[in-house]
């Protein structure tokens, strides 16, 4: 009778894992990858196709489709308004904790945005990112809806975070 209850429990506990998505002998898929390709010496983002690029020298080893921020037209102002920067900024931080599963850090703002925001008596804003979708943004599931990050999917995210490195210069145009 133990012998027969013990292979029933069994039987559930392999059943509850394989319906829980895996085997538990299986290792999660790690989200950092490795990149030993050529280095990425600069990222284009072209806002107003939705599109990034990731580059060495003038060759264009990536490009991804991205979402921005829900008010996408023009440059960012202030703190807020909904606006993706644009001009040239640079890789200043990698967020390996992100909530938004990885994220890359642009040096947004410039004294010029600093600036220019405090003329219009408002706060530039900032913590601009590339990052993934994370819970949030698959929750979401719609175009440019981030506060004016660049958004792209938690896959290219992970191959991004690993491509690049601070200090990359970052050309956003409208």
């Amino acid at each position: 009778m133990i012998r027969a209850i013990r292979a029933a429990i069994a039987v559930v506990a392999l059943a509850l894992v394989a319906s829980c998505g895996g085997d538990s002998s299986q290792p999660a898929p790690s989200k950092f990858k490795s990149y030993s390709g050529p280095p990425v010496t600069q990222i284009v983002v072209k806002k107003g196709d939705r599109k990034m690029y990731l580059l060495s020298g003038r060759t264009v080893l990536r490009s991804y489709d991205v979402n921005l921020g829900p008010q996408p037209v023009g440059p960012k102002e202030y703190e807020g308004d909904g606006r993706t920067p644009e001009g040239m900024y640079f890789i200043d931080r990698k967020n390996p904790r992100s909530s938004y599963h990885l994220s890359v850090g642009i040096s947004y703002p410039s004294t010029k945005d600093i600036a220019h925001a405090a003329a219009l008596g408002l706060r530039p804003g900032g913590d601009i990112m590339i990052h993934g979708l994370g819970p949030l943004g698959r929750k979401l599931n719609r175009p440019d809806w981030t506060a004016g990050c660049i958004a792209v999917t938690d896959e290219e995210i992970e191959e991004i975070f690993a491509m690049i490195n601070p200090g990359v210069p970052v050309f956003i145009y409208p």
